[in-house]
């Protein structure tokens, strides 16, 4: 049986900060692979193969996989190799018996104790941007958060100051610590608002306590966003009808939605904000929509949503992950077949939610409703406006909406 490759975590202190257990895995090995940063921590006459990642992880770790039957393979990683490092990778591919791991400290627990922050408290959030886009960032950024921040290079402090700063997060307290845990560890504190006047290490981890001015973004990741919170053309799942649809929708950790006629993005962008671990696939046909779809997502903290450009199911490529949810939002009026496609997409015990305004729209779903189960439910929203100078309801367009599981 051919042993399991071992992921060993690295300190700034080097090897001679390892462990008992992760020297003796580390002399075991016949072949070592990591970064060349890594690599070169390794004796100049330490005459073992080497194998340095190269631009595609994945095809060297299975590369590796396909060597554990003749070699003694050791893998080097910075801290904790499963907290946002090489080790979870190679689990994904390779599969959790192929693999053993020997974590050092993470830089967020380093960074933690420099601050004297406690890991477990509900307020902090430990969150990477050294493989994620920097928007990502942005809806962690609350009034009263504390985070802890891995970052990408240099130039990351200076970035997410900006951030702070056009959030209205200025006044905000930013600590950087740079080659945490070594011999050159530094730190560097300063207000958001005021940046940096220097260079940074690449290797930099950064703490932040999210102080909000009076006029700061303060957006809840509980459904239902202002209207105003996105840039739209008009025709946009309105806030009250949007959060009653996430119920409906109710995302859960790791699903994946489909919003088939995703219009401005409101409904999935919202869907990644209530569940960061979710994915989301956004269809729509409309050039400039797609373009708003996208800054929508920028802008409130989910640039991770994929937007497909065409419509549906045309546009659908086999390499998507299948749908656990899927929400149509429109295009349904004269339009049976966009149901059937939508439900036949779903996993075994997967959700479809359609929304219907129109009457010939609404009769699609209560036929579907009537063929295929499921539930219908009725959505009136009313509003204050002046009516002379006293003050009456007035209703908003009704929405039928039809909720049905996958048997």
């Amino acid at each position: 049986m051919s042993l399991p490759i071992t992921v060993i975590g690295i300190g700034e202190d080097g090897l001679s900060g390892l462990s008992k257990a992760s020297r003796a895995a580390l002399d075991a090995a016949t072949l070592v692979c990591g970064g060349a940063r890594h690599l070169d921590m390794l004796d100049a006459d330490d005459t073992r193969e080497r194998f340095a990642w190269g631009k595609d992880m994945a095809v060297d770790i299975a590369a590796l996989g396909e060597r554990v039957a003749t070699e003694t393979i050791c893998v080097l990683a910075s801290g904790d190799p499963l907290n946002f490092g090489a080790a979870v990778r190679m689990i994904k591919i390779l599969g959790a018996d192929a693999v053993r791991v020997l974590p050092f400290p993470s830089a967020f627990s380093l960074a933690a104790a420099r601050m004297n922050w406690a890991l477990s408290d509900p307020m902090l959030r430990t969150v990477s941007i050294h493989s994620r886009p920097l928007d990502a960032l942005r809806r962690d950024i609350q009034p009263g958060a504390k985070l802890v921040i891995l970052s990408r290079d240099g130039s990351s402090p200076d970035a997410v100051a900006e951030m702070l700063n056009g959030m209205g997060y200025g006044q905000s307290p930013v600590t950087v610590l740079e080659r945490i845990g070594g011999d050159a560890e530094q730190r560097t504190d300063a207000l958001a608002a005021g940046g940096f006047d220097r260079d940074f290490d690449n290797l930099n981890t950064l703490c932040v306590e999210c102080v909000a001015s009076d006029d700061a973004v303060r957006l809840s990741r509980a459904p239902g966003l202002p209207d105003e919170a996105f840039e739209h053309d008009g025709t946009i799942t309105k806030r009250e009808v949007r959060a009653l649809t996430l119920a409906a929708l109710a995302p859960k950790p790791g699903e994946v939605l489909w919003d088939v006629g995703a219009g401005n993005g409101t409904v999935a962008i919202e869907w990644l904000r209530a569940e960061p671990s979710a994915k989301a696939v956004a269809f729509e046909h409309d050039a400039a929509r797609v373009a708003r779809i996208r800054a929508n997502a920028a802008k409130l903290g989910a640039p991770e949503i994929v937007v497909v450009e065409g419509a549906f199911p045309d546009a659908v490529d086999e390499d998507l992950p299948r749908p656990d949810v899927v929400f149509i939002g429109g295009g349904v009026a004269g339009n049976n077949d966009l149901i059937v496609h939508a439900y036949e997409a779903l996993r075994p015990g997967g959700r479809l939610v359609a929304n219907a305004v129109t009457l010939e729209a609404q009769n699609v779903l209560m036929t579907g409703g009537k063929v295929m189960g499921g539930e219908l439910v009725r959505i009136g929203i009313a509003h204050a406006a002046p009516v002379g100078d006293l003050t009456a309801m007035k209703p908003a367009i009704d929405v039928l909406q039809w909720r049905i599981t996958k048997s």
